[in-house]
């Protein structure tokens, strides 16, 4: 993965849980599999260590990532419920737009990475299987409700249209919420247990290159440049603003 897009994606995304991940991901893997300290090794002195943005981004990491851009879609389907709720116009351009991030990126990318290389190895070791089954159920359904949504959203903004729209952004936020942060608390972290460190490693480059081949070069910049444009069309870039008032 090239230095810039691993800067990049360290100081716009930059939460708690990525940063830690990115910090300890040469020793992330503290079970059987990692790398055993050979007599008289000494540690590392802390001031020694690279910086962040010159480490590989491994797999997990690159999957919560992506799921930061979904939670910023969220966000915009509850700023889109929020104002069909209070009768305000209802933003169909930008729905439409977060609708097909949502079907190119999640579902067509994110997705597809997690049903062709994770699920199959908890399926295939016999582990969290009622979870994956749960899931894949939810991919599917999610694919169904941003359908309606898209199809919704096409259409001139009735009364009865946008209570409709409301009801499904409702339940792709209600369902998603959950789901993601399911995986990045179970689900991911158990993947480390079930697979070797080459093979780990090995993963991040193929996710790389499917990054590319689907999403192009710079595609989760693209992608999140998208997200930004919607967000500020709608006045919900600024982070300040969410911040409780005293």
């Amino acid at each position: 993965m090239n230095s810039s897009r691993r800067g990049w994606l360290v100081a716009a995304v930059g939460t708690g849980a990525v940063s830690a991940l990115a910090i300890g991901a040469a020793s992330a893997f503290a079970g059987p599999q990692a790398r055993p300290k050979a007599q008289g090794e000494k540690p590392k002195a802390q001031g020694a260590s690279k910086p962040i943005g010159d480490e590989d981004v491994w797999p997990d990491e690159d999957l919560m990532r992506e799921h930061g851009v979904l939670n910023r879609i969220l966000l915009v389907y509850d700023e889109a419920i929020r104002r069909i709720r209070e009768h305000e116009e209802v933003p169909l351009e930008q729905v439409r737009g977060a609708a097909g991030i949502i079907r190119r990126f999640v579902e067509g990318y994110h997705e597809k990475l997690e049903e062709e290389h994770l699920f199959p190895r908890f399926e295939k070791d016999g582990k969290l299987t009622d979870l994956v089954r749960v899931l894949r159920a939810q991919h599917e359904a999610g694919r169904q409700v941003t359908a309606a949504i898209l199809e919704v959203a096409s259409r001139e903004a009735s009364a009865p249209d946008a209570a409709t729209l409301a009801d499904r952004l409702g339940q792709f936020v209600r369902m998603y919420r959950p789901h993601e942060a399911r995986e990045d608390t179970v689900l991911f972290p158990a993947f480390r247990e079930i697979v070797t460190r080459q093979e780990f490693e090995r993963l991040g480059e193929e996710f790389e290159g499917r990054e590319d081949k689907v999403l192009g070069d710079h595609g989760f910049e693209r992608v999140v440049d998208e997200v930004v444009a919607i967000e500020k069309a709608l006045g919900i870039y600024e982070l300040a603003k969410f911040t409780p008032k005293a």
